[in-house]
């Protein structure tokens, strides 16, 4: 294994611009440690929030490390590693504070806690746009808000990676998924993807959303809404509840405040994947969910664009805010 590893840095924050490629000294494993190969990165809307300073915590600079979701091949493990072993295939993200062990490299150095099996068959682009879609759509659809067969899901932003998993998770357990997406040119492959109906929130079409989805449940409304938007959209959104129905916000992209509505009583759940997967067990079942349907393919992550090599990642990171793409962003290295 060489000691440097090209690795993705930003020495201030701001946009795509900011990233450089340089190489880093790579340590081995020490004990539970393990060494990967990294083969392909998947790219979240954090590490773009990260990246400018406006994610929940901030980068350590003046070198920061960015990115916690690959895919790769264990190279070598430290001390009392017992599993993974040598030539495993893998993914990370469980536990990884980004600055110091942020994974946008072609070799990391990680806690064995960081890393979960990939199962065999499952190529590394695939493996790098699962996991945390994946897993945080479990978490806050199933062990959070409880989803149950026959039950109605409002799946907000659901173009993006999450969404797209949280409509293949509800479609798994037999709920039934109802997207939105700002815009109209989405709608065919969201059907396409899974989704039951698709109410479309703006251009000339919008729709008003909690009508729609009073008019698709019959009147009831929706049991569960999973939201990754907030801000002032969030109010007409969670009007389409039914009585006694949950929100689960995973994410606040839109920082404005957000206004309660009154068709009372609904719980509001806050779900952070990090809390889930910090644990053995989380990480045990929701790990299991995952494989279960990547290894039978029921689970079949959307991957909006491929870029080859470490030099593009400011191409992707532009790519991810301009918002047209469906799925995933994954760079192969």
């Amino acid at each position: 294994m060489t000691n440097t590893a090209r690795t993705v840095l930003f020495h201030e924050t701001g946009g795509p611009d900011v990233l450089t490629v340089e190489d880093v000294p790579l340590p081995g494993p020490g004990p539970g440690e393990v060494a990967v190969r990294v083969e392909a990165l998947g790219l979240n809307r954090a590490e773009a929030l990260f990246r400018s300073g406006t994610y929940y915590y901030q980068p350590t600079l003046p070198a920061s490390r960015l990115g916690y979701e690959a895919a790769g091949i264990v190279e070598a493990v430290g001390e009392g590693v017992t599993e993974p072993a040598v030539g495993d295939p893998v993914t990370t993200g469980p536990g990884i504070e980004m600055s110091a062990r942020g994974v946008y490299a072609e070799r990391v150095v990680l806690p064995a806690s960081s890393v979960v099996p990939r199962p065999d068959g499952v190529d590394a682009v695939t493996g790098a746009a699962a996991w945390l879609t994946y897993t945080t759509a479990y978490g806050g659809l199933l062990e959070t808000a409880g989803l149950r067969p026959g039950d109605h899901v409002l799946i907000t932003g659901a173009s993006s990676g999450v969404g797209t998993a949280a409509i293949q998770v509800a479609r798994r357990i037999g709920a039934v998924p109802l997207a939105t997406t700002r815009t109209a040119d989405k709608r065919d492959r969201l059907l396409e993807l899974g989704a039951a109906e698709v109410i479309v929130t703006g251009g000339s079409t919008a729709q008003d959303v909690a009508k729609e989805v009073r008019r698709l449940t019959g009147g009831g409304g929706a049991e569960v809404m999973f939201d990754a938007i907030g801000g002032p959209d969030f109010r007409p959104l969670a009007e389409g509840l039914a009585a006694g129905g949950s929100v689960v916000v995973y994410g606040w992209l839109d920082g404005s405040p957000a206004e309660l509505p009154w068709n009372w009583p609904f719980t509001i759940h806050t779900y952070a994947n990090g809390v889930l997967t910090a644990t053995p067990e989380g990480r045990r079942r929701s790990t299991a969910f995952l494989n279960a349907g990547l290894a039978d393919g029921g689970f079949r992550p959307v991957v909006g664009e491929v870029l080859d090599g470490l030099d593009r990642i400011r191409d992707a990171h532009r790519l991810m805010e301009s918002n047209t793409h469906i799925g995933k962003i994954v760079v192969r290295i």
